[in-house]
């Protein structure tokens, strides 16, 4: 059977596969499509698991809202490159499986648009832009009243980007939800920005406090110092250690002096609300992943071998 540039072009749209790899597909299924699709997803497939053994640090994380503010979402899409994170393909997929995950959190598990397993879209994928991608985590936030509040910093399209934070924010009696969500938006850039560990100063491990304080009175004791005045340093860096890790206790960068439950207190006050926050969600892109280092000039030359 002739393999046509219009064959070619139909299974190509269909599959989003490469025009090459659709005229080997139509001449190895001698111009039946159904196999030609069967046979791209088997080379797929094997594609994907040669590429999974190299590093995917970069791509995106992604947020997704329901229409009612109650619930949100927030994955992360791993590529090995910031040209395939810039990728519309890639970031149509990166959407879709924010917008699963406001479901279920297990999103490999989930259809797609298309009919197809979220692992076989990204397998798909693998397959026509050459590169490692991996989908990392997924997380789901819901409250019973109130609103989640959200903001991605870097964005390179609405709700895609490299850091991403979700805030939960439960109200009591009347409550402007659009007041609300702007000043749950500002809540989570100061996340963004200030990098909390904790939630707040009970949620601090008690052995993470011990530690502190006794590195400040190892430094006592070297320097000298006596035992009354080395137990009020490891006080004091025990206290210094939890305003600036536990959210709560944190300044808000914003103003640089109010402390975030004195913050959330003053706006209570200030429109007439009694608001919650119950807690927080950050993504940051490539995070704890541990690049390979390699030398730009033997990788060139691996490619001639």
């Amino acid at each position: 059977m002739e393999i046509t540039a219009q064959l070619v072009k139909q299974l190509r749209d269909k599959t989003g596969a490469g025009m090459m790899d659709c005229k080997r597909a139509l001449v190895e299924a001698d111009g039946d499509m159904v196999s030609a699709e069967e046979y791209l997803r088997k080379k797929g497939l094997m594609d994907a698991k040669k590429k999974s053994a190299r590093t995917a640090a970069d791509g995106l994380v992604a947020i997704a809202v329901s229409e009612d503010k109650q619930t949100a979402s927030i994955v992360e899409l791993n590529s090995e490159t910031d040209f395939v994170a810039r990728n519309e393909k890639f970031q149509e997929l990166s959407s879709e499986l924010a917008k699963i995950a406001l479901k279920n959190e297990n999103v490999l598990d989930e259809t797609c648009s298309s009919g197809k397993k979220a692992k076989e879209e990204i397998d798909q994928l693998i397959s026509l832009v050459g590169e490692n991608i991996t989908f990392r985590r997924a997380k789901r936030v819901t409250v019973s009243h109130g609103v989640i509040s959200s903001y991605m910093h870097s964005a390179v399209q609405p709700n895609m980007g490299k850091i991403g934070v979700l805030v939960a924010i439960e109200t009591e009696g009347e409550c402007c939800p659009c007041t609300t969500e702007e000043f749950g938006k500002k809540l989570a850039m100061h996340i963004a920005a200030a990098n909390p560990t904790y939630f707040c100063s009970k949620c601090v491990p008690q052995e993470v406090i011990d530690k502190e304080k006794e590195i400040a009175l190892a430094q006592a004791k070297e320097i000298g110092q006596k035992e009354e005045i080395a137990q009020k340093m490891a006080e004091g860096r025990a206290k210094k250690y939890i305003a600036e890790n536990a959210f709560m206790e944190q300044i808000f960068v914003m103003d640089g002096k109010t402390k975030i439950s004195d913050l959330i207190e003053k706006f209570n006050k200030d429109n007439g609300f009694n608001i919650k926050v119950t807690g927080y969600t950050k993504f940051v892109l490539g995070e704890g992943i541990e690049k390979p280092v390699t030398n730009f000039a033997e990788e060139v030359a691996s490619f001639t071998k």
